[in-house]
């Protein structure tokens, strides 16, 4: 059973309190998300296509990112995200942003990974991804929704990064 800290929306711990992954969580309580948007040094961007069998199976995906477990923190996470879905090793990652999902009940830590390892080098993760592909930022930003798993990273990629 995977276990995650929880927090309230000041993006503080709540003490004594435990979530758990597949568990309601309630009104006024966050879990914590890190994402990684990883950016070549040539300027293009890593996008990672979901696993079939996941939600959204078979879009693609601007960031590598999941869920902190219990006593991990933003960066951790991020950190060990990175490494098991694209095989990329890096502790330079940069904060970029913080959203707050009320829908969600969750926090998204965001960060950035300059990178400029060897493009083919990328290790997709079983079960989580089946492909991968570098794009432009104009050829991202102007991927459809329906192609795209969140639109979210679009607008913060053009606005931000």
């Amino acid at each position: 059973m995977e276990l995650w800290d929880a927090y309230n929306k000041a993006f503080e711990k709540i003490a004594g309190m435990t979530l758990a992954r597949g568990e309601t969580i309630p009104d006024g309580v966050y879990h914590l998300v890190s994402d990684v948007i990883v950016r070549h040094a040539d300027g293009t961007y890593l996008l990672m296509q979901r696993d079939s069998r996941k939600h959204f199976g078979g879009m693609w995906e601007a960031t590598a990112g999941g869920s902190a477990f219990q006593q991990e923190d933003a960066l951790s996470c991020a950190i060990r995200e990175l490494r098991e879905e694209t095989g990329i090793k890096s502790n330079e990652l940069i904060e970029v942003g913080q959203v707050v999902s009320d829908d969600n009940h969750t926090i998204y830590v965001e960060f950035l990974c300059i990178t400029d390892c060897r493009k083919d080098s990328i290790i997709l993760q079983e079960g989580e991804t089946s492909a991968y592909r570098w794009v432009t930022k104009d050829e991202l930003i102007s991927m459809k929704k329906e192609e795209l798993v969140t639109e979210r990273m679009q607008a913060f990629i053009e606005k931000r990064v």
